[in-house]
């Protein structure tokens, strides 16, 4: 490539390449902050060793109930511990408050957002990330449409929060603008996790000893 056609990394990038899914600029590419999973072998997969931080996170369950949010638990966990709260916005199911104090959540720092419409659950998500009032926002969508995740990866950098999406297993047929993409699948007594995507990391799969408490 001549070096003409190069974009000069003090130069931003030009609207329309800006919009392109898969184009990456020079500080995505920059060490990140990650919170550890809890699990070394996860861990060693991504990039900043764990779950990045001011970064938005794709979960793709292949079935539901096989540990989608225990696999987040200790991290989670973590969170409340230092006196952060933790938001489900839109998840399928009631949360269990039993199950969540089984997995170490405190109550008083999980909050639960029970929205009407998708439209109003990406709404609720991106404006706590934007104001990085949250450790963590758990967000589950049937977004299809680029530009819904877009933005929340855009509240996820405002905030510096941990930002996950789960979504259908219809969608991995589309493409995602999240900075880490993970398919969730059941295995004999543990969750097998596959990293398709990941900023900075090496991909690859490992299979957790995930015990689904939430």
């Amino acid at each position: 490539m001549p070096p003409s056609s190069l974009i000069p990394r003090s130069r931003p990038l030009p609207p329309v390449l800006q919009e392109i899914p898969g184009i990456w600029r020079a500080h995505e590419l920059a060490p990140v902050k990650a919170r550890s999973t809890g699990h070394g072998a996860l861990d060693a997969l991504l990039p900043g060793g764990g779950w990045p931080i001011g970064a938005l996170t794709e979960l793709i369950p292949l079935i539901e109930g096989i540990g989608e949010v225990a696999v987040l638990q200790m991290a989670l966990k973590r969170l409340c511990d230092e006196k952060r709260h933790v938001v489900f916005v839109h998840p399928p199911y009631i949360p269990y408050a039993p199950a969540l104090l089984s997995a170490g959540l405190l109550l008083p720092r999980v909050l639960w957002v029970d929205a009407a419409h998708d439209e109003d659950a990406h709404w609720a998500a991106e404006q706590t990330l934007r104001e990085g009032a949250a450790g963590a926002v758990l967000l589950w969508s049937h977004a299809v449409a680029d530009r819904p995740l877009r933005r929340l990866q855009l509240a996820a950098e405002a905030g510096q929060s941990l930002a996950f999406i789960y979504r259908p297993v219809v969608t991995l047929d589309s493409s995602s603008p999240a900075a880490l993409r993970i398919v969730l699948r059941p295995a004999p007594a543990a969750l097998g996790v596959e990293v398709l995507k990941a900023r900075g990391g090496r991909g690859g799969a490992v299979f957790l000893p995930v015990h689904a408490h939430v």
